[in-house]
């Protein structure tokens, strides 16, 4: 189709979401799409507004997140690259349930409710993945506030150092933490200053040592066992 820009097609035709589509029809998905940039903590939408689409994440990561009247915020997910943004209120037709902001520069492919609806209304299939993909939040949702209720900041803390420590580092055994520590402190449901004396803490025990925004996990069993003795 032209005027198609090829590489929005191709980023298309990657994400999991649209795995059912025929090339003819990410073509004439990609004509209706709009490529969006954000700098590092700009917002894409505020809590409260209404749906006008939904958002594709192109490059970059994306964090989604609740803010309470005081400021504080409560990070739910972290949403990289392929990531869909928003499938609920396209749906349902009601305003945007959370806020999301650009966590680093980051380029958006948006797609309007409108054209979304219709895609799916052609392909049932599309509107089955959207529906694994809305579970998928749900039990990620469940899962936060069964820690924010029964668990302590120093067992969230722990849980978080070791997921991250499967997904980024060396090895499996560093952490590189986020320039700001209120950035972490908002997705496991706490303050900066409890973050940091936290950290001290399981450095002060030989569990971790810190240097700079390199958090190098020095006792992974020791770590796991401090799970099971926090709650």
């Amino acid at each position: 189709m032209d005027g198609v820009n090829p590489k929005v097609s191709a980023i298309l035709k990657g994400a999991p979401l649209f795995a059912a589509l025929t090339d003819a029809e990410i073509e004439s998905l990609a004509a209706r799409t709009v490529v969006r940039s954000y700098a590092a903590g700009e917002l894409l939408f505020s809590e409260g507004d209404p749906c006008a689409g939904l958002y594709l994440i192109a490059s970059g990561r994306v964090r989604i997140y609740k803010a309470s009247p005081s400021g504080r915020e409560q990070v739910l997910a972290v949403e990289g690259r392929g990531a869909s943004i928003a499938e609920l209120p396209v749906f349902d037709g009601g305003n945007y349930p959370a806020s999301a902001a650009a966590l680093e520069p980051a380029h958006l492919f948006f797609i309007s409710r409108q054209d979304f609806r219709n895609v799916c209304l052609q392909h049932p299939e599309l509107a089955l993945k959207v529906l694994q993909v809305v579970g998928g939040r749900l039990r990620r949702l469940v899962g936060i506030i069964e820690e924010l209720s029964f668990t302590t900041v120093r067992h969230r803390l722990v849980s978080w150092l070791l997921r991250q420590a499967k997904t980024q580092g060396d090895g499996g055994s560093v952490v590189l933490l986020s320039p700001s520590q209120q950035e972490l402190a908002s997705q496991i449901g706490t303050v900066r200053e409890l973050v940091s004396r936290n950290l001290a803490r399981l450095q002060a025990q030989g569990l971790i040592r810190i240097n700079g925004r390199e958090v190098t996990i020095l006792d992974e069993a020791g770590l796991d066992a401090d799970l099971n003795s926090t709650f």
